[in-house]
């Protein structure tokens, strides 16, 4: 409440500031356009509140919007994508990273420099940059992919003129074309995270709220269990579940089991936290009467609890998406996780953790860069959360 009450006192002494210097008429005007403001401000409900204040945050904005923008380019990966995941240009293995020029003699026409291919004195391929220019082509047709898996299309955003390789980030030890199967790879990583958040959600609201509404022995029974849950280490029992899965199962398969594995262990934080704020909650006037009136629990808890503990809910996911990330992309590194053909970034490391490839071609390791990114963005994110949820401090 300390900052309202600043940007009222504000008010007030802009408006006895400029009131005597101006006439009855103006003076009432003035008045009347202070209190509208007042108004404004302490009749604005919770979550406009709560805007308001994460709006403030311009580390949270741009967290949320770097997400928004993965997830953008997760969705329509094969039209960012100049080249499908799996497109190979065997002519150009362990290729490094072209840079885009954007003028050419004068004129705004995007191209990148040719490289001639050869092998020195320990046989290692190498590249040197050519004179010969690779004019980019803007939405371009190429290889044919599904949207949503549902409508098919060949237009990229842009591609090599003449069917010459363009690779914005160096290719790997198949030619394959880093930057596609980074775009590529964001799919599985980003909506297995979510996946996972959701079930721990669904799980952690569930149990919280009816662990700190009924108490007595049901709180008893949920808390003894998120207490024997917590007392095993995540990545241990992670491998361990993981491990289990049999080698024959299908990629849709083996995501949702990875997924369910995840959530298993995510959502007793959540459960705790809404149980404490239950438990505070359910003494309040507006449910006794509810009770008075004849509401059930079902009523109570979906209808009251829930609505109010929404804020915190939404807090604790975002910052639980960091954690399912990171969780896929180690499995997978472990190769106890998705498995090629499958791609995600925690394939793509997995399969750049030769020390000795990774010394001499550096590029192919640009997936972790992608990881930190998304971790620190939704770290930002949840942090801004965090702080909007209680609008009334500083």
């Amino acid at each position: 409440m300390e900052d309202l009450a600043i940007r009222s006192e504000e008010l007030y002494q802009l408006y006895e500031g400029v009131a005597g210097t101006l006439d009855l008429g103006e003076e009432r005007a003035a008045e009347s356009k202070v209190g509208k403001s007042l108004e404004t401000i302490y009749g604005a409900s919770q979550w406009r509140l709560m805007w308001r204040k994460f709006v403030r945050n311009r580390v949270a904005v741009a967290g949320g919007a770097v997400i928004l923008l993965f997830y953008l380019v997760a969705i329509f990966a094969g039209f960012f994508a100049p080249y499908g995941e799996t497109t190979r240009f065997t002519k150009n293995i362990y290729m490094p990273p072209q840079v885009i020029h954007l003028l050419n003699e004068g004129r705004l026409q995007p191209y990148v420099y040719a490289y001639e291919a050869a092998f020195d004195e320990n046989l290692r391929k190498t590249y040197t940059a050519t004179g010969e220019k690779t004019l980019l082509r803007f939405f371009a047709h190429g290889e044919p992919y599904k949207i949503l898996g549902l409508i098919s299309i060949d237009v990229h955003l842009f591609a090599g003129q003449d069917g010459m390789p363009v690779s914005l980030l160096g290719t790997d030890r198949q030619g394959r074309d880093m930057f596609s199967r980074i775009l590529y790879g964001s799919r599985i990583s980003l909506s297995i995270g979510l996946v996972g958040v959701v079930l721990s959600l669904i799980l952690g609201t569930v149990l919280g709220v009816v662990s700190g509404y009924y108490g007595g022995w049901v709180d008893e029974m949920i808390q003894r269990l998120i207490e024997l849950i917590r007392a095993f280490p995540n990545i241990p029992m992670w491998m361990a579940l993981s491990a289990a899965i049999p080698l024959t199962w299908s990629i849709t398969q083996t995501y949702f089991a990875i997924s369910i594995i995840l959530s298993l262990f995510q959502w007793t934080w959540l459960a705790r936290q809404l149980r404490g704020q239950v438990l505070a909650l359910r003494g309040q006037d507006y449910v006794l009467a509810s009770k008075l009136a004849g509401a059930s629990d079902r009523w109570i808890v979906f209808k009251h609890l829930v609505p109010a503990t929404m804020g915190q809910i939404i807090v604790v996911s975002t910052l639980a998406m960091p954690s399912m990330i990171l969780a896929e992309t180690a499995l997978s590194y472990l190769g106890l996780g998705l498995r090629p053909p499958a791609t995600s970034w925690g394939i793509l490391i997995q399969e750049s953790q030769n020390y000795q490839s990774l010394a001499l071609y550096p590029w192919v390791f640009t997936p972790a860069i992608a990881v930190a990114i998304a971790i620190l963005a939704f770290s930002y994110l949840g942090d801004g959360l965090r702080d909007a949820v209680d609008p009334y401090t500083v």
